[in-house]
């Protein structure tokens, strides 16, 4: 924050001598729109419906589970019914566990192959900005900048030089 109040206050005084050009882009947009971010959104896609499949198939069986128990606990003893209630609580609990952890494995395959692509996207960003001549370029969508006088949007631009460099 104090960096960027620094870069503003820079920005404001440098204005009295000549016109800053300010460039924005978003840089979210550039993930899910690039050819390599609409790969890695399939591919996460994939790995989470496979897991999703798993959970539902567990899901199925505990359902299946409360259902023969609630059918047949008037008949059963105590001891009987203590059981399954165990054994129903357990497996809830691990598809619980099961759940947290396709969570993390999806969160970490996201960030393994988002990265590289930030990385790029960096460099893309910085060929765009020199080429539109533009003096400061900001993130449309963490700045606290609420107004510019005049601003580029490169997001598109910065969309289209990715995919030129970077093709699938």
């Amino acid at each position: 924050m104090k960096a960027m109040i620094a870069v503003l206050a820079l920005v404001m005084t440098s204005s009295a001598f000549s016109a800053v050009s300010v460039g924005k882009v978003d840089v979210q947009k550039v993930l899910i729109t690039v050819n390599q971010g609409v790969a890695v959104r399939d591919q996460l896609k994939k790995s989470f419906d496979e897991k999703q499949t798993i959970l539902k198939k567990e899901e199925d069986a505990i359902k299946k589970l409360q259902d023969d128990y609630s059918k047949k606990a008037s008949v059963i003893n105590e001891k009987e019914k203590a059981k399954k209630e165990k054994e129903i609580q357990e497996k809830i609990i691990a598809i619980q566990q099961k759940t947290s952890g396709f969570q993390k494995e999806i969160q970490d395959m996201e960030q393994k192959l988002k990265t590289p692509i930030l990385e790029r996207v960096k460099t893309i960003v910085d060929e765009v900005s020199k080429a539109a001549d533009v003096d400061l370029v900001y993130e449309a969508a963490t700045a606290p900048i609420l107004y510019a006088r005049t601003e580029k949007d490169l997001t598109d631009e910065v969309v289209k030089a990715y995919n030129k460099k970077f093709a699938k």
